[in-house]
């Protein structure tokens, strides 16, 4: 059976000490303390005080906790006050880490070890030592990560932080446990909870009863397993701790995946999947789904299985991509069959001259003709070979070049990888089909990836005659960029210019008769500000852009409507003397509040004037 860990996402090594005492996550208290916040009436170290509480509480939303955090570095920075520092950064990488920046979180959390160790704050340094283990440990550094396990809970064992020592020991058993070293965990859970029994600390004994549950899940007690998992369950539902709750749920469908109770599993996998979407946890949302549709299949129901899998493969790169990627991977193995056969032809050539010049030797007036012929057609050999071997190697950038940026593949041609940028001002696209779902069920695969095709290629066309980068495609969702390879700052301007034409496309696709069965009405949205971009992986790679301009902009389209096209306040203020834009208030966005939108109508008069038949409105 296919088990799973609670992974380190979400485990508790957070903390912050006031009073030389060690306090709990609650969202009450963070929720309770926004008032005095927004009040802005604290000062000094009061303040100081209040980012840190906010920072550490809140936990339903990781982008506040970290803009908390950094005006915590900034206020203590400028007051001196280097604990303060600390735990700023301290929590910034925890929120990052959650945000799944590991990267960030990792240099923030060696920046927090380094302030607080210079300090003598030696509970916060054996915790940023823990933190820093618990990103090895997501990144599969098992070496590393025990490394520094072990070297926060020797700190953290001078200090009287238990809940900080406990939650150590307990990330460690869990990296134990990811490794398979079911016995090892065990004695690691048990000193950890035997810490938070002392201290009645309820969340670290959740994770504690959790963690030992998987244990017994993955040696075959399912009983036991059961009793711990929903014990964990009960006491994370009361912290509103929803991560591990969806994790622990799918663990639970398959302990009765295995007793052969279909329904009972089908019901976990489900509480799952609600948890995830209503939270917005992306990997278990698509775990959930894949789970679900395993079971449909099992169960005989092949239209819900179906149901679930597309849903399913939402999270994952497009058809598109995939093939283009598969594509590649055969051409480099070709090419390189092609190479090990032109040393063999060429060593084989070399020792038929050999043998002809011994001959020569013997009868020289008679083979100076054949060796004459032998040198010419060695010649064209070379030639030829030189041919298909830089035939071989354009068709090789050519598909390269398919998949990612120009300047991205000379990097990963030139160094094996490609590091991770950061750019301050982008314009991101999304674009969607309205009704696609219903649609693509009645279609064949083949026929479903033809209908696809044919809109993307044009907004491939599009989005190149603008200079623009496209990113990816998500079943029906296209993804596009501005600002990522040029020196231009007018990417927003020319992103609205290429949303203009697909929007064009796609309506005059609807008058046209001989397409009427590939007709949708498309929703636009745009976004603009910082993003981060890179590679994902070593094999199958993908260029992929991250960041909270990414999420706001796959808001925007979401929010957009037929044939509109949606924009941000950010992509506003950049095009609003261009464009004439409509102002549609503030409207309510799923986990992010209120936020300006403006549909895009028309290019303002005389705009374009310099660049006359634009064929826009």
């Amino acid at each position: 059976m296919n088990r799973i860990t609670i992974a380190y996402y979400v485990l508790i090594g957070f903390f912050f000490l006031l009073a030389n005492s060690t306090y709990a996550q609650d969202q009450q208290i963070a929720d309770s303390l926004v008032k005095i916040y927004m009040a802005n009436t604290l000062t000094g170290e009061a303040r100081l005080e209040l980012l840190t509480e906010l920072s550490f509480n809140e936990v339903k939303d990781n982008q506040k906790s970290l803009q908390y955090a950094e005006e915590l570095i900034k206020l203590s920075k400028e007051q001196g006050k280097n604990f303060y520092v600390s735990q700023g950064y301290f929590q910034k990488g925890s929120a990052h880490r959650l945000m799944g920046n590991l990267e960030e979180a990792l240099t923030a959390f060696f920046t927090s070890a380094e302030i607080a160790k210079t300090e003598g704050q030696i509970p916060l340094e054996g915790s940023a030592y823990g933190s820093i283990a618990d990103i090895y440990a997501i990144s599969e550094n098992h070496t590393n990560a025990m490394l520094y396990y072990n070297k926060a809970i020797a700190t953290l064992r001078k200090t009287t932080a238990k809940i900080a020592l406990a939650s150590t020991i307990l990330n460690a058993g869990d990296a134990l446990l990811t490794r398979k070293s079911y016995d090892s965990a065990l004695v690691y859970f048990k000193e950890s909870g035997e810490i938070f029994e002392q201290e009645q600390y309820p969340t670290g004994k959740a994770y504690n009863l959790g963690n030992i549950g998987m244990v017994y899940a993955n040696t075959g007690k399912n009983d036991l397993a059961e009793t711990n998992i929903n014990s964990a369950i009960r006491i994370l539902e009361t912290t509103e701790d929803f991560y591990p709750i969806s994790v622990y749920l799918m663990a639970m469908s398959d302990i009765y995946l295995e007793k052969g109770e279909w329904q009972a599993a089908i019901d976990y996998s489900k509480r799952s999947l609600k948890l995830a979407t209503q939270y917005g946890l992306k990997d278990q949302i698509g775990d959930a789904n894949k789970k679900l549709a395993e079971l449909y299949e099992q169960a005989g129901d092949s239209v819900i299985s179906y149901a679930h899998y597309k849903a399913y493969i939402t999270y994952r790169d497009s058809v598109i991509n995939v093939k283009n990627v598969q594509q590649m991977a055969d051409l480099r193995t070709d090419y390189e069959i092609s190479q090990k056969q032109i040393e063999v032809d060429l060593l084989e050539q070399r020792r038929k001259n050999q043998r002809n010049i011994a001959i020569a030797t013997a009868i020289a007036f008679i083979l100076i003709g054949f060796l004459a012929i032998g040198l010419y057609r060695r010649n064209n050999f070379i030639r030829k070979t030189k041919k298909i071997i830089e035939e071989e190697r354009d068709r090789s950038d050519k598909l390269l070049l398919n998949i990612l940026p120009e300047e991205t593949a000379a990097e990963l041609k030139r160094n094996g990888a490609v590091k991770a940028k950061k750019y301050d001002s982008v314009t991101v696209l999304f674009t969607d089909f309205k009704g696609f779902t219903n649609y693509s069920e009645k279609l064949s695969p083949e026929a479903l990836v033809k209908t696809i095709s044919f809109y993307f290629s044009k907004f491939d066309d599009i989005i190149e005659k603008h200079g623009l980068e496209k990113i990816k495609t998500i079943g029906d969702a296209y993804m596009c960029a501005g600002g990522l390879h040029d020196n231009k700052k007018d990417h927003a301007k020319r992103m609205v210019l290429a949303a203009f034409e697909i929007a064009a496309f796609a309506e005059s696709t609807k008058k046209d008769v001989s397409a009427s069965e590939l007709t949708f009405d498309i929703r636009i949205g745009i976004n603009t500000g910082p993003v981060v971009a890179g590679v994902v992986g070593t094999k199958k790679f993908a260029y992929d852009i991250w960041g909270d301009t990414v999420n706001v902009a796959s808001r925007m389209e979401t929010m957009s409507e037929s044939g509109k096209i949606n924009i941000g306040e950010s992509t506003y203020k950049i095009v609003k003397d261009i464009f004439n834009c409509e102002y549609r208030g503030k409207i309510a966005v799923k986990n992010r509040g209120f936020m300006n939108m403006y549909f895009v109508n028309s290019v303002k008069k005389d705009a374009f004037v310099s660049n006359p038949g634009t064929g826009l409105p």
